[in-house]
């Protein structure tokens, strides 16, 4: 079997503020592109639709282009920049660093409920 999306047309498209995500389901992959403007944050764009104290998806992601920053609700922090491939574990806060759109690519499935409206 062979199934193929583009992005071009996804299955779902969500705004949020300074932000959007367009998602595309295929068997055994849910596949988020995030595009975020600068002054996007977690905890002040996305953290009021997911209702929870800090993102609670996981993540495997690769940037694309601009700068995202990572809190990890332990305290650990790390930059990310054009070419990261990345694993994020639930339970953090991120923020858009400079004045540069950051585009990330998220493989991980979680996009399946990333920035969607709980209840």
């Amino acid at each position: 079997m062979i199934e193929v999306k583009n992005i071009d047309k996804p299955d779902e498209h969500r705004d949020f503020p300074n932000g959007r995500l367009e998602v595309c389901n295929l068997s055994g992959l849910t596949f988020g592109v995030a595009t975020f403007e600068p002054g996007w944050r977690w905890s002040e764009s996305v953290k009021p639709i997911a209702g929870t104290d800090s993102c609670e998806v996981y993540h495997n992601g690769f940037v694309v282009s601009g700068r995202l920053r990572i809190r990890m609700n332990d305290g650990a922090e790390a930059e990310l920049g054009p070419g990261d491939v990345f694993v994020c574990q639930p339970g953090h806060d991120a923020w858009v660093v400079g004045g540069e759109r950051c585009v990330v690519y998220d493989f991980s499935g979680g996009a399946a409920e990333y920035a969607k409206p709980q209840g």
